[in-house]
């Protein structure tokens, strides 16, 4: 007999070779028929598997979220059932499930058109109406061959020949259709429902690489239930107007252009913006005790040999060749650090040293994933090494977390995730250094008493690492600020301080960044306020417009006494209908507008406008410049009864 241990602690004894079905059966005639699959000893495997060993069980019903990844898998299938049936002869090559979908690619002499999506999805409806059973068949990798090859699916004979030898080769079938899958999968393509929908055609080459035959991928999401459906749809449809591409251009911020590849133009506007965060930022850290230094950008192939960075990194390092050697646009900034951290001797009582730089840093990015300010191929790093003693390393670390968490919810930022990523495949140092740097982490997370998940084999080459990961105003993740604990790069170059014992001891090395990249930090800031920035960031804070030209006279002295109070201010002469410069204005999501007309002029008042707001606001020119001044000041700089709705992000 065998054990089976449920989640609530009960175990039960069973015959060996007892499928997941069986037991549901034998627990509830309710859970066997809602149960789809199972989770044994924490991974997802078919309720038709045998189990022939004691184990941890979980059953799985269609709602649990666990299952949210199985209908998608499914819906991968029914879809590419249904392009086949639409279109014999297409070859199918490989449908993963992806983050909110799945997508499949095809081999179609003829192109996909958006007609062709409302088909296929009516064909897919069909197909789940039939609730077909999915069934698994373990063939020899000489009968699958010799199948995909028979009905001229080239590209799964070179997927069977992909399969390393001795792993079983999978088949599915859900009813007469049939392909090569890992699975698992649910009990029949009923279980898939209707909450499912076809979004868009895009082109990929097989395997990612450019040298093979381009195909064309249909991409989808599935959910759960059509409540869940249409909440997704309403973020997408949200996001699209949140676009910060869009946004910027409305807003005159940069521009992208075909030469310079990844590299923005910043417009003044754009520039303004990004000048505001390096010095909110610079205040922070002066106050957080670290020093300023730049380093160079460009240094010689050797000392990236050194550091490990060419061999883990190399392929994303771009190089020029001078006087017969080789130099590399920094990438990252940490072994120009070290080397400012090794000029002069160091002494235990230097530490800790706390080192940053806003560095512009280059990593080659293939042309197709550059997107935006979010992925580029140069940007700056708001980015910090501390140079400490073992002893130190939880009293920084907690600095670091507890500044960090103070800066994301001054940016609007309250609802944030801690992932622990440790080692990875490609790394350097011993096991025992890991084991160290790993536990020394675990300690920081554990003092400071922030809930954290675990993101495996996602560390640095060179240390564990802490991610912080920001949550927007429509729900969306990003990955921001790091907290990386580096017990080798030191040593790799040769950095050394002198201890209390007269002994030379090699210090840990905290690589930290909280905006991570300015650039893509402002990408997100752009789409998490829609372009409503709070007054203290917003490029341009006000504008001066008048209604009629004889009060121009007026608008030009509210403007200088406007740009005498420190405010970001523009002035709007042109002759046209305020209306029309209203709504201009507006779309540029300039945050407050001095309005100005005659009777404004002759009683030196203002009428005010505020993004967002319809009625607008009559004030004495003093006092609404005054107003606006104490409103416009960064968070670390406000005065304390400042208003706090101003740093949240609208709803």
């Amino acid at each position: 007999m065998i054990t089976i241990t449920f989640p609530d602690g009960q175990s039960r004894s069973y015959q060996p070779g007892v499928s997941g079905a069986e037991i549901a059966a034998s627990l509830s005639k309710s859970l066997a028929k809602k149960a789809v699959a199972v989770k044994l000893n924490g991974t997802l495997q078919d309720l038709a598997d045998p189990i022939t060993a004691d184990a941890e069980l979980t059953i799985i019903t269609r709602d649990d979220p666990e299952a949210l990844e199985l209908i998608r898998h499914d819906a991968a299938h029914v879809m590419a059932e249904a392009v086949q049936n639409l279109w014999p002869g297409t070859q199918v090559t490989i449908g993963p499930v992806i983050e909110n979908g799945f997508y499949y690619d095809f081999d179609k002499k003829e192109p996909f058109t958006p007609e062709d999506l409302p088909k296929i999805e009516a064909e897919m409806r069909r197909i789940i109406k039939k609730n077909a059973p999915f069934t698994k068949e373990i063939w020899s990798r000489e009968q699958a061959k010799a199948h995909f090859k028979a009905i001229g699916e080239n590209y799964k004979v070179e997927l069977v020949d992909a399969i390393p030898e001795g792993e079983e080769i999978k088949i599915y079938r859900q009813g007469e259709w049939l392909d090569l899958c890992r699975g698992p999968h649910m009990t029949s393509t009923g279980k898939v429902g209707n909450a499912f929908k076809l979004m868009k055609i895009a082109g990929a080459y097989w395997r990612g690489d450019s040298r093979n035959p381009m195909l064309q991928r249909i991409y989808g999401t599935a959910w759960a239930s059509e409540a869940d459906l249409k909440a997704y749809l309403h973020r997408i449809e949200e996001a699209e107007k949140r676009d910060h591409r869009k946004l910027g251009r409305q807003m005159d911020l940069y521009h992208f252009q075909e030469e310079a590849p990844g590299a923005v133009f910043w417009h003044a506007k754009g520039w303004s913006l990004f000048t505001t965060l390096i010095d909110y930022m610079r205040r922070r850290q002066k106050e957080a005790g670290y020093i300023e230094v730049n380093s160079p950008d460009m240094l010689d192939k050797s000392l990236w040999e050194k550091s490990g960075h060419w061999e883990k990194f190399g392929e994303n390092m771009f190089t020029t060749e001078i006087d017969e050697k080789t130099y590399c646009c920094k990438p990252m900034n940490c072994p120009g650090h070290v080397q400012i951290f090794k000029h002069g001797l160091k002494s235990y009582r230097d530490l800790p040293l706390r080192i940053a730089e806003f560095g512009k840093v280059h990593r080659y990015e293939p042309s197709g994933a550059l997107h935006g300010l979010m992925r580029v191929r140069h940007f700056t790093q708001d980015d910090a090494h501390i140079f400490c003693t073992r002893e130190q390393i939880t009293d920084e670390c907690m600095k670091i977390n507890d500044l960090m968490m103070r800066i994301y919810g001054e940016f609007g930022f309250d609802d944030l995730r801690i992932k622990f990523s440790d080692r990875p495949e490609k790394r350097v140092g011993s096991d025992e250094i890991w084991d160290q740097a790993e536990q020394a982490l675990k300690e920081v997370l554990d003092a400071a008493g922030v809930k954290w998940e675990l993101n495996p084999g996602e560390g640095a080459f060179y240390g564990p690492k802490l991610e912080y990961v920001l949550r927007d105003a429509i729900g969306r993740d990003w990955q921001c600020g790091t907290l990386q604990l580096d017990f080798n790069l030191p040593g790799r170059l040769g950095a050394f301080f002198i201890g209390a014992d007269g002994e030379k001891h090699e210090p840990v090395m905290i690589h930290r960044a909280m905006f991570g990249s300015l650039e893509r930090f402002l990408g997100i800031l752009i789409e998490h306020y829609a372009g409503k920035l709070p007054l203290w960031l917003a490029p341009t804070q006000v504008v001066i417009a008048t209604i009629v030209s004889d009060a121009d006279a007026y608008a030009k002295r509210v403007f200088e006494a406007c740009q005498a109070a420190g405010l970001r201010a523009e002035i709007d002469l042109r002759n046209e209908k305020i209306n029309y410069k209203v709504r201009e204005h507006s779309e540029a999501k300039v945050p407050v507008m001095f309005v100005c007309g005659r009777r404004e002029a002759e009683q030196g008042t203002l009428s005010v406008r505020r993004l967002g707001e319809r009625q607008q606001q009559v004030m004495p020119l003093d006092e609404a410049i005054a107003e606006l001044e104490a409103q416009a000041q960064a968070p670390d700089t406000a005065v304390e009864d400042s208003d706090k709705d101003l740093v949240r992000a609208p709803a």
